[in-house]
């Protein structure tokens, strides 16, 4: 169901806005509808990718090295004495 809503817009705007939808074939109503569903879009596809991003960075990377040795294993100076 589509509604109607009422923008005020300056004289000069609207007469360069006509103009503008003239040239695409198509009108300021239609015009401003479509961009406003690409910001519409555009702010979901952001959030979702948003929500995806904090899910990964909660959970650890596994970067596949081997597991790093104990402190005691590092530092062992028998072999040195």
């Amino acid at each position: 169901m589509k509604q109607n809503i009422t923008l005020s817009l300056d004289n000069q705007l609207l007469k360069r806005a006509r103009a503008f939808a003239a040239q695409r074939g198509t009108s300021v109503s239609a015009m401003l509808a479509d961009e406003l569903r690409k910001i519409v879009a555009h702010d979901a596809a952001y959030e979702q990718a948003k929500t995806k991003a904090l899910v990964y960075l909660s959970s650890p990377f596994r970067l596949g090295g081997a597991k790093v040795a104990s402190r005691e294993a590092l530092h062992d100076r028998q072999g040195l004495r």
